[in-house]
């Protein structure tokens, strides 16, 4: 069984699918400088697997390389972020440094 995660723009959200089959999604909103997820969807099914967390490390992955910021409105997502501080540059909420030579 293979699992794949893909930004679909046209519904403006990153899809988490196994052998095809639609298993959630995160809903977001694109600007020039960021991007807000807003909304996590999983299969009710299949809550508590880890699904919602490959969907959210891989969306927040592709949104390192197109170099944009995220505000995360949905609580799934602020979470997941919160527990991953290897994401932390990615917030676009963070405090701006406070050091100085």
């Amino acid at each position: 069984m293979t699992t794949q995660v893909r930004d679909n723009p046209a519904e403006n959200r990153y899809e988490i699918r196994r052998d095809g089959q639609l298993l959630g999604h995160a809903a977001y909103q694109k600007t020039a400088e960021l991007i807000v997820f807003t909304h996590t969807e999983i299969d009710p099914a299949l809550e508590g697997q880890g699904i919602g967390g490959q969907l959210v490390r891989a969306a927040l992955d592709h949104v390192r390389t197109l170099g944009l910021q995220v505000l995360p409105i949905c609580p799934f997502v602020q979470g997941w972020m919160g527990r991953h501080p290897e994401y932390r540059d990615l917030d676009y909420r963070r405090p701006a440094s406070k050091v100085s030579d």
